[in-house]
């Protein structure tokens, strides 16, 4: 399995490569940890003629506290959100669910900007912001634009992110409720999860259920009514009974788990 040709570019700063992504044109990829764009150009699924690694701007790798935000550079690897104190406090699930993706080769090298650009349903980090309601911040020729995280997520393997434009931070509001919890099933533990589910604030997401991450908004609707974790609606929708069992009883027990620590 051997990639296509292309031109590989360092850049020294964000600036820097965007201009580098603008002269390469559409066939320009940014490169951040590797660990999702590679595979795909070693199975020439993805073919782009020009990488800009952005691996090394340390700007982009931090998490701080910003006003009634926590701000999350797109470049802070899964090892650094789970291993932050401030995300301990205020952000218990992104904390939890960064260290269960993948094996410790993944998380010292994987960035949270890299999993989510890569709009890959299957993984644990998109649904996770997607619950906590997060708004993902881009840069492009353009300038600066903020996302929802609701709207970013367009499909399987695609998202609101323009050619040119780089993920750069991701802001996440203060959880108004401290009930939180992540559940997901894999065969293994660094295996992509058969079902995930990311609940916090009322608001229930799911991984792998669909071709991007998914709102459950009968699950939410239910319990904003006011029924009990365990008296959710069944009517997930999955491509096969086994996973929309599983989506299911995960959804109970992280129910359950986020009603215990409210």
């Amino acid at each position: 399995m051997i990639p296509a040709a292309f031109t590989y570019l360092r850049a020294g700063s964000v600036d820097e490569a965007l201009a580098l992504a603008a002269d390469g044109g559409d066939d320009a990829k940014f490169l951040a940890g590797g660990h999702s764009l590679l595979p795909l150009m070693k199975l020439r699924l993805a073919v782009p003629e020009v990488l800009v690694d952005i691996g090394r701007l340390s700007e982009l790798s931090y998490v701080r506290a910003d006003g009634g935000d926590i701000a999350v550079g797109a470049l802070t690897s899964y090892h650094d959100l789970a291993q932050s104190s401030l995300l301990a406090r205020e952000l218990p699930l992104l904390a939890q669910a960064a260290s269960q993706v993948g094996d410790p080769q993944v998380r010292h090298r994987g960035t949270i900007g890299g999993s989510l650009a890569h709009a890959d349903p299957a993984a644990d980090l998109p649904a996770v912001v997607l619950a906590l309601d997060a708004a993902l911040i881009a840069r492009g020729p353009a300038g600066v634009r903020e996302i929802a995280a609701a709207d970013f997520f367009q499909g399987l393997f695609e998202s609101a992110l323009q050619p040119g434009e780089l993920l750069t931070e991701i802001r996440i509001p203060r959880p108004a409720s401290a009930g939180w919890s992540f559940q997901k099933f894999t065969k293994r533990a660094i295996d992509w999860a058969i079902v995930g589910v990311a609940v916090t604030g009322g608001r229930v997401a799911l991984v792998n259920m669909g071709q991007q991450p998914v709102r459950a908004s009968a699950v939410e609707q239910a319990l904003a009514s006011g029924a009990a974790p365990r008296d959710a609606p069944d009517d997930l929708n999955g491509d096969v009974r086994y996973r929309s069992h599983l989506a299911r009883v995960l959804t109970a027990r992280a129910l359950d788990e986020a009603a215990a620590r409210a």
